[in-house]
């Protein structure tokens, strides 16, 4: 994990959300055990109780799970269960902002996607 912190948002908050992008994208699977606190605090100079923390909301967020003497490991179902909310969370909260930006701007559907295989095309 290759983190920059952001002075805005607290750093467990970061660290959870990396945790999350990190279950989205698959790098960490359903079983998959989450880096031990004292690992993440010393790869990351931070204090162990701040990963704790990041820690104990996933588990509140029912997407990992305590295995006693074990460590922390990614729950079955989590993906999925944040592939949901994570669209919930952008069609509400983002694209009202992104519709009305594209509107202003004149941008259509067929033109998005158009550009979209123009780059792609590019990065090959």
């Amino acid at each position: 994990m290759t983190i920059t912190w952001n002075d805005s948002v607290p750093i467990y908050r970061q660290l959870q959300q990396r945790v999350v992008a990190m279950i989205l994208d698959g790098a960490l699977n359903e079983g998959d055990p989450l880096p031990s606190v004292r690992q993440v605090a010393a790869d990351y100079q931070i204090n162990p109780l701040t990963v704790s923390k990041a820690y104990q909301e996933l588990v509140d967020e029912q997407l990992v799970e305590k295995r006693r003497g074990l460590g922390m490991f990614v729950i079955e179902g989590a993906r999925e269960a944040l592939l949901k909310s994570e669209r919930e969370r952008f069609l509400r909260e983002e694209w009202p902002a992104l519709f009305a930006r594209l509107q202003r701007l004149g941008l259509d559907l067929k033109t998005l996607l158009r550009e979209a295989a123009t780059d792609k095309e590019q990065k090959s």
